[in-house]
C-alpha cells in the first residue's frame, strides 16, 4: 500500500503545473504553476462529452447487469444439496477471475470474429444469418460485448462474498421455517434475503464508488484497450484509455494526470454519498 499507493500520489501535483518529463522527479516540484488550466482544458476538449457518456453507460450497465447475477448464482448454489456438484460449479464459475483480459480478448476474437470465429459460423450455418455480425467492430456492439464478458469473467469471483454471507446464516432458522410450514421460495425470500443484505450494500457501494473506472465488476480500461479498435472507438473510447493515450502516447502527463485527479474525486464523493444512503435507508454501511 505505501510504495504503489501512497508515494505515488505526491506526484498529483503535476496536475497543477506544466510538467515535462525530461526534468525527472525533480520537475515535480520546479516545474511551472498552472493552476486548473489543465482541469479547464479538460472540460473543453471536444471528446469530453463522449468519454464521459461512455464512460457512465459502460459502467451503469454492468452495475444493472452484473451486480444482481452473483447474489442469484449464489443462492442457486446455496439450494444444491449434492455437495460434489456444487464444488465443481462454484470452481469452474469462479476460475476465469485468475483468466487475464488478454486471454479474455483473444477468446472473444476466436469467438466471435466475422472471418473464422465460431459464434458466426454456426449462426450461419444454421441460416439464422445470411451476413457475418461484425461484434467486434460495430460500435453498437461493444457495450454488450464488454458487459457479456465481464459477467463471465468476474461473476462467480463475487459469488464467493455472498456465499460467504450465506455462510454466517445461522442453520437454525431455515430448519424452524421449515417445521412451520415455509416452502423454499419464502425461505430464500425471508431468510436468504435479508441475511445477504448487509454484503449486498457493501459491494453495491464499492461498485457505484467504481462506477468511472469499473474496477470492481471487470475492468473498464482493460476491455476499452484491448477490445476497442478505429471501428467502434466512438464507444469504446473511456476516459482512463484516453488519459493514458494522451498521457504516454503525446507526453502530456500533466493533462492526464488532471483528468485522473479528477475521476478519483469523483469516485470517493461517490462512495461516500452512496454509503451515507445505504447507512440512513437500511442501516447498513461500508463505515
Amino acid at each position: 500500500m505505501l510504495v504503489f499507493s501512497y508515494i505515488p500520489m505526491f506526484g498529483i501535483i503535476i496536475a497543477f503545473k506544466d510538467y515535462n518529463i525530461a526534468t525527472g522527479i525533480e520537475g515535480m516540484f520546479t516545474s511551472p504553476w498552472a493552476g486548473l488550466s489543465h482541469f479547464k482544458e479538460m472540460l473543453d476538449d471536444y471528446n469530453f462529452p463522449s468519454l464521459v457518456r461512455n464512460t457512465l453507460w459502460l459502467s451503469i450497465l454492468k452495475v444493472l447487469f452484473s451486480y444482481p447475477i452473483p447474489i442469484l448464482f449464489a443462492i442457486m448454489l446455496s439450494e444444491v444439496r449434492n455437495v460434489v456438484f456444487k464444488r465443481f460449479v462454484q470452481t469452474v464459475s469462479y476460475l476465469p477471475h485468475f483468466v487475464s483480459w488478454v486471454v479474455v480478448t483473444g477468446i472473444a476474437y476466436a469467438f466471435f470474429s466475422s472471418g473464422y470465429g465460431i459464434f458466426n459460423d454456426l449462426l450461419l450455418s444454421l441460416h439464422v444469418i445470411k451476413e457475418p455480425i461484425q461484434v467486434l467492430t460495430d460500435p453498437d456492439s461493444f457495450y454488450t460485448l464488454a458487459v457479456s464478458t465481464a459477467i463471465w469473467k468476474e461473476a462467480g469471483w463475487w459469488t464467493i462474498i455472498f456465499l460467504a454471507a450465506l455462510a454466517g446464516i445461522d442453520p437454525a432458522l431455515y430448519e424452524a421455517a421449515e417445521m412451520d410450514g415455509a416452502g423454499r421460495v419464502k425461505r430464500i425470500l425471508h431468510i436468504t434475503l435479508p441475511g445477504l443484505k448487509g454484503a449486498a450494500i457493501v459491494v453495491l457501494i464499492l461498485t457505484i464508488g467504481s462506477i468511472l473506472g469499473g474496477g470492481l465488476v471487470g475492468s473498464n480500461f482493460e476491455q476499452s484497450m484491448l477490445l476497442g479498435n478505429a471501428l467502434n472507438i466512438e464507444r469504446s473510447q473511456i476516459i482512463q484509455t484516453y488519459a493514458f493515450n494522451v498521457g504516454l502516447a503525446q507526453g502530456r502527463f500533466s493533462f492526464a494526470t488532471a483528468i485522473d485527479l479528477a475521476q478519483s474525486v469523483i469516485s470517493l464523493i461517490l462512495i461516500f454519498s452512496s454509503n451515507y444512503i445505504a447507512k440512513r435507508v437500511s442501516g447498513t454501511g461500508l463505515f
